[in-house]
């Protein structure tokens, strides 16, 4: 412990003699507020290369339940490399560096946390995939080497930081400042600026500007989201069903496809278990087969357990924080299975139901006989506010009222109504 220490503050000794008199026009801020994903690293990265280009510092505050390992990489690698400070900074009160977060947070030039913030719990998730014990031991020792790596390169390594991997352990900011972890503790972004004018050597007076996404990263940010990724998904099928049942519609397929185009990214960048998403299209087929196919409810309830299993098994991998809701997982089966039941019941009643167009719809209707017409003569007739030519089954007197009871090609078959 004692050597961890001592390097730690030989450290920081060279990095203040370094970057002592190094002065910023301003100080950026990004906020990784939220899932770390290739949007969310696009973002960072851009607000990183602007402070780039104007020689001033970044600030990074984070607030995430963590996210993809290979994104981390990629942000992790960039910050390490970056030719301005970066700080940092777990903020505000009641904020978290879980998981991925914590390597972010060790990787900044300058480490602190917010009072009532924690970090840890680092251990590496298999995403849609269930590894083995011994890849999962390749992948846990490869964490742990990443991590000790870029806590070594900052001069915070503590062997503590293995376990926050292996046990997944989380400790809160004053547990993380004792064991060297952080550099310190502020309240806010004054209390900040005032630390970091001692340790960097800038003006207490700097202001910060805070970089918000653009409308395409704010955009993608939303749409790799889990719970939109499944919405859409499941409009998308919507769509595409309704289209099938009513060929023609165009508005429901073009609306179906877009938004399965969209789930489909959703699902790329975030972690995904394929057999949800397998049984969440077998309960689409099925739905759909329940409208093509009367099998008395057995295919809409197959549909019904299928799509419910799916859901909850689409994102099992992915932190509590950011799966769907089990309300709205149960809101959406209980609409999915309405829909279709009413679709279903709404055509097996329009089978039984009698034709109403054509001349089919026409056997049943009463008109009015418009002149006489002899058994088995044709005559004019009045019949749903058309003339039609009618053979006479039996003798009928002008003015009768008259029944069609038949169709033969262009005629009517009619007789006296009772």
């Amino acid at each position: 412990m004692v050597y961890w220490k001592l390097k730690r503050a030989l450290f920081l000794a060279l990095s203040f003699l370094l970057i002592d008199s190094v002065a910023f026009s301003a100080i950026y801020v990004a906020k990784i507020n939220g899932v770390i994903n290739p949007p969310m690293v696009s973002y960072v990265l851009r607000v990183l290369n602007k402070a780039e280009r104007e020689g001033s510092l970044l600030l990074i505050e984070i607030d995430t339940p963590g996210g993809l390992l290979e994104s981390t990489r990629v942000l992790v690698k960039r910050i390490l490399n970056s030719k301005v400070p970066v700080v940092t900074y777990v903020a505000p009160t009641g904020a978290r560096a879980a998981s991925a977060g914590l390597f972010v947070l060790e990787a900044g030039t300058v480490a602190a946390m917010a009072p009532g913030t924690h970090a840890g719990a680092a251990h590496p998730v298999s995403f849609g995939q269930k590894l083995g014990k011994t890849m999962q031991e390749k992948v846990t020792n490869d964490a742990v080497a990443f991590l000790k790596n870029i806590a070594s390169q900052r001069g915070r390594y503590n062997p503590f930081l293995d376990k926050m991997v292996r046990e997944s352990k989380s400790l809160t900011e004053k547990e993380m400042l004792k064991k060297g972890l952080i550099d310190f503790i502020a309240k806010d972004r004054s209390e900040l600026l005032a630390k970091l004018s001692k340790r960097l050597g800038i003006s207490k007076n700097e202001t910060f500007i805070l970089v918000e996404p653009n409308f395409k990263e704010k955009f993608l940010l939303v749409l790799s989201h889990p719970t939109v990724a499944y919405l859409m998904l499941v409009l998308g099928f919507y769509g595409l069903i309704f289209e099938l049942s009513n060929p023609g519609l165009i508005f429901p397929g073009i609306v179906g496809f877009l938004m399965i185009v969209l789930g489909f990214y959703s699902l790329h960048v975030l972690p995904l278990n394929y057999a949800g998403f397998a049984l969440i299209v077998f309960a689409f087929i099925l739905f759909l087969l329940e409208v093509k196919v009367q099998s008395h409810g057995l295919l809409g309830f197959g549909g019904i357990a299928s799509f419910l299993l799916g859901s909850i098994m689409l994102f099992d991998k992915v932190p509590d924080t950011m799966k769907p809701g089990g309300a709205l997982i149960l809101a959406v089966t209980v609409v999915t299975a309405l829909f279709f039941l009413v679709i279903v019941a709404a055509g097996l009643k329009a089978l039984k139901r009698p034709p109403v167009s054509g001349a089919e719809g026409l056997i049943g209707e009463v008109g009015t006989a418009k002149e006489d017409i002899p058994e088995g003569k044709v005559g004019w007739v009045f019949v749903h506010g058309e003339r039609w030519k009618a053979e006479a089954l039996e003798d009928i007197k002008r003015g009768d009222e008259v029944e069609v009871v038949g169709v033969k090609g262009l005629r009517i078959q009619v007789r006296r109504k009772e």
